[in-house]
């Protein structure tokens, strides 16, 4: 499948790496604040190519502050299992490989704004699971 030129437009004029399984780990564990955009498919999921176009703009209002890379598609299935988001495109922001949140569809730019602040000065947290309904035998000795 070729990529969106909207999306390889990311790496090729803005430098982001495309992380696939040989760099991933390595992109997410380095020191500082990174976001990694996974966009999904942009027949399926249109609003990842306005994503596309505004993460590169995010970056410049913290200059410096985070790095940024594209979700490999055959990635991205990994990543969601892994950060627990349900909804594509999604931005997943981490510390040194640690999650500090998410930010799924086009948003607003003020609502980008606050978001990314918040979530730049977040402590690490635990990734939300995906999901998935756990549910406990009843015990014949309770009640």
């Amino acid at each position: 499948m070729k990529t969106h030129p909207l999306i390889a437009r990311l790496g090729d004029e803005h430098g982001y790496p495309t992380l696939r399984a040989d760099n991933l780990d390595a992109f997410c564990h380095a020191p500082g604040d990174a976001v990694l955009f996974c966009a999904g498919d942009p027949v399926q999921y249109p609003e990842c190519l306005d994503v596309a176009v505004v993460l590169p703009e995010l970056l410049r209002v913290w200059p410096g502050r985070f790095r940024a890379a594209v979700i490999a598609p055959e990635q991205e299935t990994a990543i969601q299992a892994r950060y627990g988001f349900n909804r594509w495109p999604t931005l997943v922001f981490l510390r040194g490989g640690d999650y500090l949140g998410a930010l799924s569809g086009i948003q607003d730019w003020a609502v980008y704004l606050a978001r990314i602040n918040e979530l730049l000065t977040a402590p690490i947290s635990r990734p939300p699971s995906i999901g998935i309904a756990v549910s406990a035998a009843a015990s014949p000795t309770c009640h």
